[in-house]
């Protein structure tokens, strides 16, 4: 694929970013994603230490019933599917398996052949129910046992892995964890990652009021769903005197983790440093010089790894990469491009 170039009007990083999100995208990608969305299952991940996450997997197989759980223990894993990939797709923060962005990378892919299992990190869709604890962004253990278990239900599936955002720096600790996991990931793409939490969190304070306000109202919605779940455990009575990101992680930290203060919790994710110095599985970050929340300039201090290959395009915004309103992203048919190549 040529480099991504977007028409005059798309190169702005903000609205880029702003579109990646916007009811506009989303009439195309849910108009491209009903087969996605018809072939659905809800399954239950058995992720170890009773952790449970949400899967919604479709299947080129399916028979159309959108919706319907099935338990995970009784999915027959052989037939027409066995030893074809299986892409998992994992959401960005206070995203979800609904997200326009993973909807339109899903559609993408499933009309290639490939089947889809979309991840609901703990706390995200409407998984509130499923675990008494809060999601943080260092819950790296159970994500791997999710895999481990998506592993045990699909023994002949090729497993390929794609994030975005945060589901991209979960995707990539993954990938760092996997061979000591005993899981086998063929192939990795991360689109915008987090690199530093300590610095995209002072760019989201301290940046465009826009993203930061996005992110302060979805946080707060997911909170409130959490302490309706747990009404005995939970009193956010607090959360409205917070307005910014920095004051309700300082909190939220200090009471409801075992990090002794925010620094540590982000510096518990970050994937700088020598994270992803033994990164065996083959991996590609996709990343726009123009993000307006994850510095690119970060991306000098990964570790230098022979599995690790970086493709730093000019413009995109954050998980943009838009071409058309109603088309497929130019990084849906890159994420393509790379598993085919693989």
């Amino acid at each position: 694929m040529t480099d991504f170039v977007p028409p005059l009007w798309l190169k702005n990083g903000h609205i880029q970013s702003m579109l990646t999100s916007s009811s506009l995208r989303r009439l195309g990608a849910s108009r491209r994603a009903s087969a996605v969305l018809a072939a659905e299952r809800s399954m239950i991940l058995d992720c170890g230490h009773g952790v449970r996450l949400e899967g919604l997997y479709s299947t080129q197989h399916g028979d159309g019933d959108r919706g319907k759980s099935q338990n995970s223990l009784s999915l027959e894993p052989s037939g027409p599917s066995a030893g074809l990939p299986l892409v998992v797709m994992i959401h960005g923060w206070e995203g979800s398996g609904e997200s326009v962005y993973l909807l339109s990378a899903c559609a993408y892919l499933f009309d290639r052949g490939y089947d889809i299992l979309r991840l609901h990190l703990r706390d995200h869709g409407d998984t509130h129910h499923l675990n008494e604890d809060l999601f943080h962004s260092c819950r790296i253990v159970e994500v791997v046992g999710a895999f481990k278990r998506i592993q045990d239900l699909f023994p002949e599936r090729r497993l390929l892995l794609a994030g975005f955002s945060l589901g991209a720096n979960f995707a990539l600790r993954v990938a760092a964890r996997a061979p000591a996991a005993g899981i086998h990931i063929e192939c990795v793409v991360a689109v915008c990652p987090v690199l530093d939490p300590n610095i995209t969190m002072e760019v989201l304070d301290k940046g465009w009021f826009g993203y930061h306000d996005y992110f302060v109202y979805k946080w707060r919605r997911s909170l409130l769903k959490k302490q309706k779940c747990f009404p005995e455990k939970y009193d956010f009575k607090l959360l409205p005197k917070m307005r910014r990101l920095n004051d309700m992680t300082d909190h939220f930290v200090q009471h409801y983790s075992e990090f002794e203060d925010s620094k540590s919790y982000f510096d518990g994710y970050a994937i700088t440093g020598d994270v992803l110095q033994h990164l065996d599985v083959p991996s590609h970050i996709i990343q726009s010089a123009d993000d307006p929340i994850i510095p690119a300039e970060d991306l000098k201090r990964l570790a230098s790894s022979p599995s690790l290959h970086i493709d730093l395009q000019q413009h995109g915004g954050h998980c943009g990469f838009i071409e058309h309103i109603f088309s497929p992203s130019w990084a849906d048919r890159k994420i393509a491009e790379i598993f085919e190549q693989q």
